[in-house]
């Protein structure tokens, strides 16, 4: 028994050395896109008249007014362009 001890603390470092790196690559993943609510959104990068992501209640700005950001509608999705429009804007309050 005191043998598989051992060989069950010598996997568990050894996964540890393996799992601990990937896990902090995970936390800087790349940006990403929720393609299929784009899609039924029929998102565009370009505005559609006045209407923006700028101007939507759904839209979670990036760090500056020109980065691109978020919205609540298409979850994960962290390139929603400002200057995008989908069919589900809809005005700030004011």
């Amino acid at each position: 028994m005191g043998n598989e001890a051992a060989r069950t603390r010598r996997d568990f470092i050894k996964l540890g050395g393996v799992a601990i790196p990937l896990l902090s690559i995970a936390g800087q993943a790349p940006a990403a896109t929720n393609a299929a609510m784009r899609s039924a959104l029929k998102y565009q990068n370009t505005p559609n008249g006045d209407k923006d992501c700028a101007a939507c209640a759904h839209f979670i700005p990036g760090k500056t007014a020109t980065d691109l950001g978020g919205c609540k509608l298409m979850a994960g999705d962290t390139e929603i362009s400002p200057k995008g429009y989908c069919t589900a804007w809809t005005a700030k309050p004011k």
